[in-house]
């Protein structure tokens, strides 16, 4: 059927039609786009009976679209079935039509959200694909939802003046219609697929494009534990350690070098499974319909912040600060982007793990500060939101796996920033004497990276253990 019509489009030279409009209207993808009421219909209870739903899902961004949207999703499942009975000819109909894509469906859904859910199914050439099928009535209703959130944050506005978060508004309306794009979520797929291939612990879903539509993905099936359940890892001998640094890299090449960054990156769209034929453990990257596009001059002033920030350089932690919008409230934004005390961002975030008393004087003064909160995240810039959010996922996973701020997950960064900036300032140089300059400086700072953590690496081994004690011994028996 695809090559036909790829056949159709080439054969006529006046021919004006849109291969993907193509793609999206064939056989195979229409009928799989038709079992979506059905799916949602017979399956949708999950979803309001709380048996699948992640309280990750409402962050910040998602918090008005998923009240908005949960009114109109509920009413909808309650009407579906009406409007398709259960024994009647139509219903049949679409049985018989799922049961033509699909050896096999597996109606009850592997997880459900605010927007879509899905299934695992087998389609009739045996592979095991992954169904991720958008809730009906959504799309139409998404324009109708922004509004309503739009019309009670000003409502709240009123009321509590002090009330800054009408910027929920300005990115529901930028990001909902890419993530109700399907089609999108599968070319964010690819990308970072590309873009992040020389980390052979990573793994994408493959997509499945003549099957899917803008409302239907069809993907390459793939399971394992929730990256935060350390139970699952002890249990399959996955080292957790490892798995908080690969992740680290992950993020640290999405933000600091390609500036591209998955941002929904929560337990359950984040899974790790060890290979059998390797015996390396794999990191699964699912759910790519929320991207962040970090502009040039954003990546570079980021990239020098957190550089400040590691080596606890308190000018510059100020000066980049600033120029992210922070202003006065240069303390508490790295006090945030940390998750650490100021005390601890004086003395240097590497110096040591977050204590207790640490994360419980972090928690007590959120509240007091709330004020001072609002009016940073409506002062920096619309990137900065969803990279704050991605922080803070990625510190829940840490600390589950009782990583949290280790030392390893600076240095990638530190090697990310060294890498990021020197690119950019070779881009930006014209003399070859200065390129050469930049890429020495680069490599002895990556160097000097790579002693400090054997350091740290002998410092926590027994050979290391054993040298110092040798040593030690040595300098005793000398005097």
């Amino acid at each position: 059927m695809l090559r036909q019509l790829q056949n159709t489009c080439s054969e006529g030279a006046a021919c004006s039609c849109d291969l993907n409009w193509l793609l999206g209207s064939s056989v195979m993808a229409r009928r799989a786009l038709k079992l979506a009421s059905l799916a949602a219909a017979t399956s949708g209870i999950y979803l309001y009976g709380n048996r699948f739903l992640d309280p990750n899902d409402f962050g910040v961004v998602r918090v008005g679209r998923a009240i908005a949207t949960t009114a109109v999703i509920s009413y909808d499942y309650l009407t579906s079935l009406r409007s398709v009975p259960y024994g009647s000819e139509e219903y049949d109909s679409l049985k018989s039509q799922i049961k033509e894509l699909f050896l096999s469906f597996e109606d009850t859904p592997l997880g459900a959200a605010s927007l879509a859910q899905v299934h695992k199914a087998v389609l009739q050439d045996g592979r095991t694909v992954a169904v991720k099928i958008q809730h009906p009535k959504v799309q139409a209703q998404s324009s109708k939802d922004i509004l309503l959130m739009e019309v009670l944050l000003l409502v709240v506005k009123q009321i509590f003046p002090d009330f800054e978060f009408m910027w929920l508004v300005e990115e529901a309306k930028k990001n909902l219609p890419l993530e109700l794009d399907f089609l999108n979520e599968g070319r964010n797929a690819e990308k970072v697929a590309h873009m992040l291939r020389n980390f052979d612990f990573l793994k994408v879903p493959r997509i499945y494009w003549e099957l899917s539509t803008r409302r239907v993905l069809l993907m390459e099936f793939m399971e394992g534990g929730q990256v935060n359940d350390r139970a699952y890892m002890e249990r399959n001998g996955i080292d957790v350690n490892e798995i908080s640094r690969n992740l680290g890299k992950l993020y640290s090449e999405m933000i600091f070098v390609n500036g591209f960054v998955h941002c929904d990156p929560h337990p359950g769209n984040v899974l790790v499974k060890k290979c059998p034929a390797s015996g390396k453990a794999h990191i699964i990257l699912l759910d790519h319909g929320l991207y962040q596009v970090l502009s040039e001059s954003f990546r570079m002033d980021y990239c020098r912040l957190w550089q400040a920030l590691i080596k606890a350089d308190m000018k510059r932690v100020q000066k980049y600060s600033r120029r992210l919008g922070a202003g006065d409230l240069y303390p508490l934004f790295a006090c945030m982007l940390t998750a650490r005390s100021w005390e601890s961002v004086n003395r240097g975030i590497d110096r040591s793990p977050v204590s207790a008393s640490e994360d419980v004087e972090i928690r007590s003064n959120a509240a007091a500060y709330l004020p001072q909160i609002t009016q940073l995240l409506n002062n920096v810039p619309r990137q900065m939101l969803l990279l704050l959010k991605t922080n803070d996922l990625l510190r829940g996973i840490e600390s589950a796996l009782h990583t949290r701020a280790s030392a390893s997950s600076f240095l990638n960064m530190s090697r990310c920033c060294i890498r990021a900036v020197s690119t950019y300032q070779r881009s930006k140089s014209r003399s070859l004497y200065r390129r050469v300059q930049i890429s020495l400086t680069e490599g002895l700072s990556l160097w000097q990276i790579n002693l400090y953590e054997l350091f740290l690496w002998l410092k926590g081994s027994r050979l290391g253990n054993w040298v110092i004690a040798l040593l030690s011994w040595m300098h005793h028996s000398t005097y």
